[in-house]
């Protein structure tokens, strides 16, 4: 039987470094296994914020075409005149009365001369070169994945001129994820927003979203069909790893000044403060960028002293950290948006072995995965005691060297089975 050929267009692809490219990088390593032969479109010379070259090695054991064309990337211009269009790129925003005058200028361009984003210019010609490639090769589905959103309409476009079949992956949602509240947004800009938004979910032949939270979200502009799959775990690169000999705690990914649990840091100012042995082996591992806000309150809880960090690794080690870890840290912004955000690393936690505390905004989808998995615990930012009596159930667990966690219903979540839903919704079509 002859293969399906479906086109993926993305922006993110290895070398590219951090969540946005372990999704798609996964999906394209198992599609050959349901009949789809994936060829992935991406920018030949892009300005991806991190670096993971070790992913280029996985790409290499793939049997993947990927095609490539230039892209005009402002971020490269930018850079020459402000070290921040970088930390920008990388969605690191600084606390707004912390703001230079030289940031409010760059996200008001950003915001509103480079609508949805930086990378529009490659909508144009995307949308040519794919006409010409997709007519030659005789391909019938394109699957476009954001952000970046201008990716999705290189898919509108593509559509209006073939009338292909077209799925628009939304890794992220549009006009209300946080930082959009950062980009100093005129109201002609937010309703251009609203506008694409709207013609990329009616348009599209099938939505697929992350989180049911996103779904439920989408379903208030589109009648067009929307498919939740999360992301997921892949087998496992590193090996058992010994724990830590200390109590450890670790945050995976990004603190930035929003993600900033104070709770957590008053529980644990508290227990050092009143546990001599909890003070001797507590270690706080940041595996990612930290914000200068979160090192500030984790100093003025006096908890300095405990932090080890340790910045941008690959992610290979980060998985390391994470198995290492007596505890892993699950941090989210508080707020009503980011009920429906679901970070790609909990997927990985969840196989970790390790237990997860997570933090966040009440009703959120991460905490439904917690209970139904039994991997974790999740607690609002107002859960004080519960939150300290959970961390010292912890401890106590550690010094008896039976702090373990007993996952239940984890399959599901595996890349191969979450590529096998898909397989059978691009078939469909």
């Amino acid at each position: 039987m002859q293969k399906k050929r479906v086109l993926i267009v993305t922006y993110y692809w290895p070398p590219a470094g951090g969540p946005g490219v372990q999704r798609w990088l996964k999906f394209v390593k198992y599609l050959p296994e349901f009949n789809i032969e994936p060829i992935v479109y991406c920018p030949e010379n892009p300005s991806y914020p991190l670096l993971d070259e070790s992913l280029l090695d996985e790409v290499s054991t793939y049997s993947v075409k990927v095609i490539k064309h230039p892209i005009r990337e402002p971020y490269k211009l930018a850079k020459q005149v402000s070290k921040k269009t970088k930390t920008i790129s990388k969605g690191v925003i600084s606390e707004g009365k912390k703001q230079s005058l030289v940031e409010r200028l760059l996200l008001y361009v950003r915001g509103n001369f480079f609508i949805p984003d930086a990378r529009k210019n490659w909508i144009k010609p995307s949308t040519s070169f794919l006409t010409k490639y997709i007519n030659k090769e005789n391909i019938d589905t394109v699957i476009t994945t954001g952000p970046p959103h201008s990716v999705h309409l290189i898919g509108l476009q593509l559509k209006k001129e073939l009338n292909l079949k077209w799925i628009a992956d939304f890794r992220d949602p549009w006009t209300t994820i946080g930082y959009h509240k950062q980009l100093k947004l005129t109201k002609r800009s937010k309703s251009k927003h609203k506008a694409l938004e709207k013609a990329v979910l009616n348009s599209a032949n099938h939505v697929i979203v992350t989180s049911w939270g996103t779904k439920k979200e989408f379903e208030q502009i589109t009648k067009q069909p929307i498919t939740v799959i999360t992301n997921g775990f892949d087998e496992e690169v590193v090996g058992p790893q010994a724990l830590d000999h200390s109590f450890s705690i670790s945050h995976i990914g990004s603190l930035l000044f929003e993600r900033n649990p104070e709770v957590l840091w008053r529980v644990l100012s508290d227990l050092v403060k009143e546990n001599r042995e909890f003070e001797e082996k507590l270690q706080l591992n940041f595996v990612g960028f930290t914000n200068e806000n979160v090192l500030q309150s984790l100093n003025n809880n006096n908890l300095s002293h405990y932090i080890n960090n340790i910045g941008y690794v690959s992610h290979k080690k980060s998985i390391v950290y994470q198995k290492k870890s007596q505890i892993v840290l699950l941090i989210e912004i508080n707020s009503e948006e980011t009920k429906a955000i679901i970070p790609g690393k909990l997927f990985e936690y969840l196989i970790s072995q390790r237990p997860i505390l997570a933090i966040g905004p009440k009703d959120s989808d991460v905490a439904s995965i917690l209970k139904e998995t039994n991997t974790g615990n999740y607690f609002n930012y107002s859960d004080y005691d519960a939150l300290k009596k959970q961390i010292t159930q912890h401890f106590e667990a550690y010094k008896k060297n039976c702090l373990v966690v007993n996952g239940v219903g984890l399959e599901k979540y595996h890349r191969k089975s979450l590529t096998k839903s898909l397989a059978t919704l691009i078939v469909s079509l």
